[in-house]
């Protein structure tokens, strides 16, 4: 009996012992898978140090400063397209019909307004007035020029309403205030070839040029600020004139030619100082080089103008009749080849870029031609 119980005992132990060598194998089997697991993790996880350190722009916020960065403010859900490089993905191109317009809108002037909360509804928009879809390649670079002075009321109504319909067009853009130093004769065409210049001096890449008087308003975004073949004639029907074209040559408002375009006509004139004139100027410049004035469907291209009182030096040119009759005498001397002026000062606020510039002061009698 006692051999038969000192066989069981020997046979439970060595059911014991090797359990316990099965439980043992099996430990150390999971430790080592273990850290294998964390070997690999350290080792990612070091791997991304370097790749940071090659593109420091990445991590860092001095560069939202530049005028010509497309990264987003800190804190917005929007993130900006990236240049195309190894890691960076490649958005498709913008549509020609973007999905997110609304239509007709509605315009008004009644409600106060601030640059503040300008700022705090277009938080996507960088400093100097910048902006870059963040889901698409927009086929254009456009610079949005406005001719300006003591219109401070206007410009932020103008940044109110522009800047979301821009964005909903899906437009890499910039914003340039030129502002006139001093309190002499206005000459709103002389500005926008400071403009054209100034843009360009910020970015090269700039290829479409929308000029843009600050007082008015679009009532629909389908009017798409781009441009195309031919000059562009945007603002067709202002409540000003009862939402139709004055006359048939009317180019005043807001227009839009492309870099090759706008070179080709020599740019603006440069003689026409006070209110008039230097519109019919530049389309007859646009009929001298066998262009044609594109326009769109009067349906979306209705405008608003905001009321003012007329500036006193802003008083209709009286040369302005004799030098239109002058066009094809005058534009090759006469243009963006000649004009002469001294930046005083740019600065770049959150929603624009301002250029103050020194334009000189008009003649004392008009010029030959």
């Amino acid at each position: 009996m006692s051999r038969l119980l000192g066989g069981t005992l020997e046979r439970v132990c060595k059911a014991v012992l090797l359990l316990c060598l099965l439980h043992f194998l099996v430990a150390v089997i999971l430790y080592f898978d273990v850290y294998a697991q964390h070997l690999a993790f350290f080792t990612r996880f070091s791997a991304r140090g370097p790749a940071r350190a090659l593109h420091p722009a990445a991590s860092s916020n001095s560069s939202y400063s530049r005028p010509n960065t497309t990264a987003p403010s800190s804190g917005l859900s929007e993130v900006p397209s990236a240049q195309p490089g190894p890691t960076a993905p490649v958005l498709p191109s913008c549509p020609d019909s973007p999905p997110g317009l609304v239509g007709r809108l509605l315009i008004e002037f009644a409600s106060p307004m601030t640059l503040e909360r300008v700022q705090r509804e277009n938080p996507g928009v960088l400093l100097g007035g910048r902006y870059t879809p963040p889901d698409c390649t927009p086929a254009q670079t456009v610079a949005v020029i406005i001719p300006f002075r003591h219109r401070e009321h206007h410009l932020r109504y103008w940044l109110h309403y522009l800047h979301p319909i821009l964005r909903r067009q899906r437009l890499r853009y910039g914003v340039y205030v030129i502002n006139q130093h001093g309190e002499d004769t206005f000459n709103r065409a002389k500005l926008l070839n400071v403009g054209f210049l100034e843009a360009l001096k910020e970015d090269p890449t700039y290829d479409c040029f929308i000029f843009s008087d600050v007082d008015l308003i679009p009532m629909d975004d389908r009017n798409l600020y781009r441009c195309g073949d031919q000059p562009r004639h945007f603002a067709i029907a202002m409540d000003k004139f009862a939402f139709r074209l004055p006359y048939a040559d009317y180019f005043g408002g807001v227009s839009g030619l492309s870099k090759a375009q706008f070179l080709r006509i020599n740019g603006f004139p440069n003689e026409y100082w006070g209110w008039g004139g230097e519109d019919d100027d530049i389309f007859n410049r646009i009929s001298l080089t066998g262009m044609k004035i594109s326009r769109p469907d009067i349906r979306i291209g209705r405008y608003r103008m905001i009321k003012h009182d007329r500036d006193k030096h802003n008083e209709p040119n009286p040369q302005r009749f004799t030098k239109i009759q002058n066009t094809k005498l005058t534009m090759k001397r006469d243009g963006i080849g000649s004009v002469r002026y001294q930046v005083l000062e740019v600065s770049r606020q959150p929603l624009f870029t301002n250029i103050t510039v020194d334009i000189g002061r008009p003649p004392l009698w008009p010029p030959r031609g």
